[in-house]
């Protein structure tokens, strides 16, 4: 997987040198690499393989007799006596002793062995884990393909990094070597889904494993297994559990440093920000020499300033998990000592004992809060859970306090592993409901998108806070926003906000009543609720928060979502960047994730797509460090890359973001990624894929009864992609209904989109000058709006609509309008569309074709290129009925009576 160009490598120094050499830690993929040149290899050449394991590397001339046992008995024929006998007492192991035998006879052989060969057919000669070869068969191959013709071609594969002896002694000096890479995000998340694994965690695994296939398959398996095996089978796993393969993978990546290097490693294993400075300070006066060891063997990299980066998570977790207790309390001393950061100091202190120590939890305790001002919540919980360990037994009261403190960082944080570890020690104790309530919600709040299997935990705090009005509207709150995410009902969320209202309107907490009006009105906005905004101006008017508890119920936020969904997009981006520090101070990483996501929105509706694309990056990258759902980091790279990047990334991001909101059962992030995956296919002329999607999408948005157009524009997408599709008629009562709504609640925007379509619509109907005109109306109004890219989309639609007409001047005009629309925006997938020159070519070549739509287009070439009626109808998704119509329609504007003359006619057009 995600090797292609590495296949090609090796096939070009295999043409060029003769010889090729792969390398790549352990597990990096290099014998899938192997098995497919030698399956390419053996259409036409004589591949043999030869593959030692470890225990070979001991036994003399053990790979030789291997190589020589799968040559044909036929390549042996005529070998001189000494020869032949020399390769039978190898082959069969004999009695002799190894010092009687003749090895001159036998290097001579395999010359002779390797020319037969080479004389009846090429040689490619395969041979992985060359790491593992004994010397004598080292020493016996080099001889021999120092003197093969170049008909014999050699492929070594080794995990040691660099030209290594023995590849060097094989292949000689100067022979090409080709890495491995690691394997990114987007492949990982293929991978998974290729061995039914959950793509949802494909972020997290990728961050531990690096990229390496076999840990990252190895670290699914275990996560899997851990979620399937608790709280009977729940959906989100708790830890990446560094055990079991992962752990073999992990502990024979680490093997390929010296013993040396993996202590000064230990030690940078267990300190939150290692630098060489620092470890040399811990005792380890060589630490750079080290370093550069475990950095030739892919394990670190080590940065200008000295910072030390493992290059898969997994790696500091096995070799902490690896060394015993005496060796991690020893290195937690030295390190206490060495560090500059007094929380670290604290830390590393309580990690160096095992025994509870009443001053030693209160100053962790006093970290953690440090922590909580730094923003750093995810390290205030880890704290907190190691100074309710450090509490002795006689102080009950503050060890539940530190627990439940900690419980509510996990949650800020969106650390469910520590979260839900923090909950089960309060309910292990005599806590009272609210410590129980409070620590459930936190686990709630970890959860991020996956709310669908939490309903028990939803029972039981609900059962918890009975009595208590503000306890019962923190729990409603929760529920409010499970019915919308994972349910689709926001009815039922918006009733749920109202109760949530009106407890804690009883129980006198503001901040909570002025949550629950901001969830009434983003409910109310969505379900087209003409009150939706004076609710927002009643939560605005309540005392704000200084620190907004979780940013989507924040008033302040709603009041950003609304700017953007009216494209007020200057006062949305400006209070963007107020909010942007203030979240990150809060240290919640999902609420920074909602900002980021909010500016890539703001940028590439203002038509600032480098900035926006930008932002996107951020997002998914604090994601995957952060282990949040990727579902909606995965729609906000897909629109990103859908404007200003590639169609093709945008359409594996989007099919990313819908087998993760699917797995965690988000009804909203999966409709918005298809959406982003139907507005690619019908940028890239896919209609009746576009079609298929953007009708999920209304489907979707029916069963989650949203009524404003603007929340989700996919309307004018799919009414588009009708047309394309040859179904205007659809297409026009679409943009009816929903003009209807969008006019009704001001939306202009919407209309100006639905216009656009509009115009498309009546081209394909017939009245080219009056779509002419609506289309130049809409991209001024488009102008006039501050929406670049609506424009130049526009303008894309009038070059088509003029070109059907014939009119190649004014169609030319409008790409070139449209280019430098997208050029001035930095929207490189639309650029290259609005250069397409093509068409306007075929139209000169053939006045016919231009006349075709995209739909009749596509048909034309299936039939053309010999499809059936019935082929064509499945391949397009139409019915055989639609295909035979439209085929009369073709044949009529191109003025061909048969398949063949249609072929003829498509050729010179």
């Amino acid at each position: 997987m995600g090797q292609r160009e590495i296949i090609e490598a090796v096939d070009r120094a295999l043409t060029t040198h003769g010889r090729a050499v792969l390398t790549g830690p352990t597990g990096a993929g290099k014998t899938e690499v192997l098995r497919a040149v030698a399956a390419v290899a053996e259409r036409r050449e004589t591949v043999l393989r030869l593959t030692p394991e470890a225990a070979d590397r001991w036994i003399p001339e053990a790979s030789a007799a291997a190589l020589l046992s799968s040559v044909p008995c036929t390549a042996l024929e005529n070998l001189a006596g000494p020869q032949r006998t020399a390769i039978a007492l190898l082959r069969r192991e004999a009695d002799e002793p190894r010092a009687g035998r003749d090895h001159v006879a036998l290097r001579l052989a395999l010359v002779e062995v390797l020319r037969t060969l080479a004389d009846r057919n090429p040689v490619l000669l395969v041979l992985d884990n060359a790491q593992w070869l004994d010397a004598e068969s080292t020493d016996l191959l080099r001889f021999a393909l120092r003197l093969t013709p170049p008909r014999v071609r050699v492929l070594v594969a080794e995990c040691v990094q660099g030209g290594t002896p023995v590849a060097e002694a094989l292949c000689g000096p100067g022979t090409p070597a080709i890495r491995v890479p690691p394997l990114g995000a987007e492949e990982i998340a293929e991978l998974l889904v290729r061995h039914g694994l959950p793509a949802r965690l494909a972020g997290r695994i990728h961050q531990a494993s690096g990229g390496n296939p076999r840990l990252a398959l190895a670290l699914g398996h275990s996560l899997a297994e851990a979620a399937g095996a608790r709280d009977g089978g729940a959906h989100h796993a708790d830890t990446l559990p560094v055990s079991g393969q992962a752990r073999e993978v992990a502990r024979r990546l680490l093997a390929e440093a010296p013993a040396q290097a993996r202590r000064t490693l230990l030690l940078a294993a267990l300190a939150a920000r290692p630098t060489t400075a620092l470890l040399r300070r811990a005792g380890r006066p060589d630490a750079e020499a080290e370093l550069a060891e475990a950095e030739r063997a892919a394990l670190v990299t080590v940065g200008e300033d000295g910072s030390v980066r493992f290059t898969a998570g997994a790696l500091p977790t096995a070799l902490a998990a690896d060394a015993g207790w005496p060796e991690r309390a020893a290195a937690h001393a030295a390190l206490a000592d060495a560090v500059d950061d007094p929380v670290q100091a604290v830390r590393h202190r309580a990690l160096a004992v095992d025994t509870p120590d009443q001053w030693l939890a209160a100053e962790i305790t006093e970290a953690a809060a440090a922590c909580r001002r730094r923003g750093q919540r995810a390290l205030a919980a880890e704290l907190g859970l190691l100074a309710a360990d450090r509490t002795p037994v006689h102080l009950p009261g503050d060890e539940l306090a530190r627990l439940v403190a900690a419980a509510e960082d996990a949650g800020w944080a969106g650390r469910a592993d520590l979260a839900r570890r923090a909950t089960r020690a309060v309910l292990a104790r005599d806590a009272s409901p609210a410590d129980r309530v409070r620590a459930r919600l936190a686990v709630i709040d970890a959860a991020g998108q996956a709310l669908a299997d939490l309903d028990e935990t939803f029972a039981y705090a609900m059962d918890d806070a009975a009595g208590d009005p503000s306890l019962q509207a923190a729990v409603q709150l929760r529920v409010a926003t499970k019915y919308n995410l994972s349910d689709g009902d926001p009815v039922r969320s918006r009733d749920a906000a109202a109760a949530a209202g009106a407890l804690a309107a009883t129980g006198g907490d503001q901040v909570a009543e002025a949550m629950a009006l901001t969830v009434r009105a983003r409910m109310g906005r969505i379900l087209g609720d003409r009150d939706a905004e004076e609710i927002l101006a009643e939560a605005l008017a309540l005392p704000a928060p200084e620190v907004p508890l979780g940013m989507r119920n924040a008033p302040q936020y709603l009041a950003v979502r609304h700017a953007l969904f009216d494209d007020r997009l200057g006062d949305a981006r400006r209070q963007l960047l107020v909010l942007l520090p203030a979240v990150q101070r809060t240290g919640s990483a999902e609420d920074v994730f909602e900002v980021l996501r909010s500016l890539t929105e703001a940028e590439l509706r203002r038509g600032r797509c480098a900035a926006g694309t930008a932002h996107s990056r951020r997002a998914l990258e604090l994601t995957i460090e952060a282990g949040l759902s990727p579902g909606p980091a995965w729609y906000c790279a897909a629109t990103a890359e859908a404007m200003g990047g590639s169609f093709a990334r945008a359409a594996a991001y989007a099919r990313r973001g819908i087998q993760a909101s699917e797995e965690e059962h988000d009804q909203v992030f999966l409709s918005r990624s298809l959406y982003a995956l139907g507005l690619v296919e019908l940028a890239t002329g896919e209609a009746a894929k576009a079609v298929a999607t953007l009708r999920r999408v209304a489907e979707l948005e029916a069963a989650q009864q949203v009524v404003d157009p603007s929340i989700l524009r996919w309307h004018g997408e799919l009414a588009e992609a009708l047309v394309a599709a040859d179904a205007p008629g659809e297409a026009a009562e679409l943009i009816d209904g929903v003009r209807t709504t969008a006019l009704a609640l001001g939306r202009t925007t919407v209309v100006a989109a639905l216009d656009r379509a509009q115009g498309l619509c009546r081209s394909a109907l017939g009245d080219a000058q009056g779509a002419v005109a609506l289309l130049e109306a809409t991209a001024e109004r488009f102008a006039a709006l501050g929406l670049p890219l609506e424009r130049g989309r526009t303008l894309l639609a009038l070059a088509r609509t003029e070109r059907r007409r014939r009119r190649r001047a004014p169609a030319r005009a409008a790409l070139q309008a449209a280019a430098e629309v997208f050029d001035r925006a930095g929207a490189k997938p639309w650029l290259d569309l609005a250069r397409e020159t093509a068409p306007e070519a075929a139209a000169a070549r053939h006045p016919g074709v231009a006349a075709l739509t995209e739909a009749e287009t596509k048909l034309a070439l299936l039939v053309s290129q010999g499809a059936s009626n019935q082929e064509a109808a499945a391949k397009l998704f139409l019915s055989v009925k639609t295909v035979e119509s439209r085929l009369t329609r073709i044949y009529q504007k191109l003025d061909v009576r048969s398949r063949a003359q249609l072929a003829t006619a498509l050729r010179t057009g």
